[in-house]
């Protein structure tokens, strides 16, 4: 397992940083878009799906100073993680909430 320091943490953060300014949507999650690897990613990335938005997503799987940067960047302790036009916008249960209510749709599209 690599080590993680906060100089990799901070390095981390200053992707994200990057990453949500460079995306509309991004998805911080377990696995790839194509192939995630846990059911709450896989939840997330069906509903972005079946709403027909473009997203990126990042694996915090692949990079350990990621998995915790993405944690201390947003103060949220849980994967997945969604970013909208730069906002956190919350995790699985608060994205499905979203979704059901129709309020992500209209946060995506608008």
């Amino acid at each position: 397992m690599e080590d993680v320091t906060q100089e990799s943490i901070n390095e981390a953060k200053k992707q994200i940083q990057k990453d949500i300014d460079t995306h509309s949507i991004m998805l911080y999650m377990k696995g790839k878009k194509f192939m995630p690897q846990c059911g709450f990613s896989a939840q997330v990335v069906h509903i972005l799906s079946e709403i027909g938005v473009e997203f990126e997503t990042k694996d915090v799987l692949e990079d350990m100073s990621l998995r915790q940067g993405i944690k201390e960047f947003s103060d949220w302790p849980t994967i997945p993680q969604l970013y909208v036009r730069g906002e956190f916008v919350g995790g699985c249960d608060i994205i499905t909430e979203l979704f059901e209510s129709g309020e992500l749709r209209t946060l995506l599209t608008t």
